[in-house]
């Protein structure tokens, strides 16, 4: 086991330090492992630190999602603003961060386990619908509910596909798929389909379907 730290940590590095050994355990041993104990036991720091500066478990995850939002949303700007983009390199960099955090991301939408009201979780999570609008085209003040209706038809698509490979419910469909065919095509093949507009049901005989702008 390792021992308490015997160098002091600046007061914000320490902050740093505690968040970064709960990213730590989450990854490793998952969020049930979590608590102040093992992330002060992991940070090598006494076991009082982490409610000095979280409160309790709650705003350590809390802050630790808020972290999360912060990295994710900078991620999809990156890929949005790259002069090489291609139309959908932001879902593809929103498919990938969690792929590459699956821990982290889904802590970020349990709501069940963080604390809404905390003023850096909701100011990180606003600032990643900001970039979700922008993307869109949207205005984040006062959108109107046409406009909120294409962001979340847009949202869900992405969001539910990364649900669906990071729980591992795509193997079924990889089972029937061609040989050779990978998660990567199944999302290749959901953007076209989406740009072609062949993502939903059937028309109705003797309905009118109007396409999306």
């Amino acid at each position: 086991m390792r021992g308490m730290k015997t160098a002091p940590y600046h007061h914000g590095a320490l902050r740093e330090a505690l968040l970064d050994a709960a990213e730590t355990i989450l990854k490793r041993d998952g969020l049930n492992a979590l608590t102040l104990r093992a992330a002060a036991r992991e940070a090598g720091v006494s076991h009082a630190a982490p409610s000095h500066h979280f409160g309790d478990l709650t705003g350590l995850l809390t802050d630790l999602a808020a972290d999360g939002f912060r990295r994710f949303a900078g991620r999809i700007k990156d890929a949005l603003e790259d002069p090489s983009a291609r139309r959908w390199d932001g879902a593809r960099a929103y498919l990938a961060f969690a792929i590459d955090n699956p821990a982290l991301f889904q802590l970020m939408f349990r709501a069940d386990r963080l604390d809404g009201s905390r003023p850096s979780f909701k100011e990180a999570r606003m600032h990643l619908l900001e970039i979700l609008a922008e993307s869109r085209g949207i205005p984040a003040d006062k959108p109107s509910v046409e406009q909120l209706g294409k962001m979340v038809g847009g949202w869900s698509l992405i969001h539910g596909y990364t649900l669906l490979l990071l729980d591992g419910r795509l193997k079924a469909l990889l089972n029937v798929a061609p040989e050779g065919t990978t998660t990567d095509d199944l999302f290749e093949a959901m953007l076209a389909s989406a740009d072609s507009q062949e993502i939903g049901p059937k028309p109705t005989m003797g309905v009118e379907v109007h396409g999306t702008n």
